[in-house]
């Protein structure tokens, strides 16, 4: 992995930045700007833009559950003709994300580009941080919206609604307390839990992520006891944000990032869950495990060094999807 440092990609040589206690830390965001129906400022005051159709570009990869959010909430609010995708290729080598046109890859078609940090560098010729996807485009302005997941999921839930997207607010008013409370323990204990485990390089640090994972998996077991989804009685964002987690579980935390304490087909209300959730309209698109399995055991050499991408798992918890 690497980063931009005064606009100039610099290649690392660790997988994933560690601190002194070999825990794995996450980088913030770089981009925050907020798309709204009027271009007003964002939640938090964040500079606003218009929301129009065709102007945004959504770049993802497949492979990153971040992303993946991004794409379910385009899904479900039928966004398709509004905000078109580019997805880098699965293999994430020295020069970070890249256009290659291979398992599910679609090439850069607006300006030719090899590699995401050249987009950035586009937006801001100077930038020093941290490539990563999602990333909100606005091809009128050529510049970066947002690449902070969270915000980008909660843009796409309403900013288009008078522009003919399907109803659907999955951060409503009336339930963002407790939404907000539901990812607060989702977030670390799973979400990013996986990656603490995956990228550990101590013993402590791995066992107290991977237990956390387990903790985290366990209590939305018994929350979805009485329940069909985790806040309310429909979908919302909490449901979205820990679906995309276990779609990859089995494939790929389990055994690549040795949270093997159980599968997630263990747990048979979350499978159910998540198998609910990829059998909404437009999901199941939105999985392709082949490009999955390939980013996570073919761009990790500190972990995987044959790069060899393992078969299975045979069974499933997402449907047809799980044909890649």
């Amino acid at each position: 992995m690497g980063k931009l440092i005064d606009g100039k990609w610099t290649s690392g040589d660790a997988v994933a930045p560690t601190n002194d206690k070999g825990e794995f830390e996450r980088a913030d965001s770089g981009f925050r700007g907020w798309l709204t129906a009027d271009g007003s400022p964002g939640l938090d005051g964040q500079q606003g833009w218009r929301a129009e159709p065709g102007r945004y570009r959504l770049y993802v990869s497949l492979a990153c559950p971040w992303a993946h959010r991004t794409l379910v909430v385009r899904a479900l609010k039928r966004l398709d003709d509004l905000i078109p995708v580019t997805v880098v290729g699965p293999i994430m080598g020295k020069d970070g994300w890249s256009f290659a046109e291979a398992y599910g890859g679609t090439g850069e078609p607006l300006y030719g580009l090899d590699h995401l940090h050249q987009l950035y560098t586009r937006a801001r010729p100077d930038m020093t941080g941290k490539v990563t996807v999602p990333v909100l485009w606005d091809e009128a302005e050529q510049t970066i919206v947002s690449n902070e997941s969270a915000d980008i999921l909660r843009m796409l839930s309403t900013a288009y609604d008078g522009l003919g997207a399907a109803p659907g607010d999955y951060y409503p008013a009336d339930l963002r307390a407790e939404i907000d409370a539901v990812n607060d323990r989702v977030y670390p204990g799973l979400n990013n839990g996986v990656y603490r485990a995956g990228f550990a390089t101590r013993q402590d640090a791995y066992e107290a992520a991977a237990r956390e994972v387990f903790a985290t998996l366990d209590w939305l077991e018994e929350r979805l006891a009485d329940r069909e989804w985790l806040v309310g009685e429909r979908l919302t964002e909490a449901d979205i944000r820990t679906f995309t987690t276990l779609v990859r579980f089995d494939p790929v935390y389990h055994g690549h990032f040795k949270c093997n304490w159980r599968r997630l087909i263990d747990y048979p209300r979350l499978s159910d869950f998540a198998a609910r959730i990829a059998e909404l309209p437009g999901v199941a698109a939105t999985i392709d495990l082949d490009h999955i399995k390939t980013h996570y055991y073919r761009s990790h050499p500190d972990i995987n060094p044959t790069g060899i991408v393992p078969i299975g798992p045979a069974h499933g918890v997402v449907g047809e999807a799980d044909g890649g």
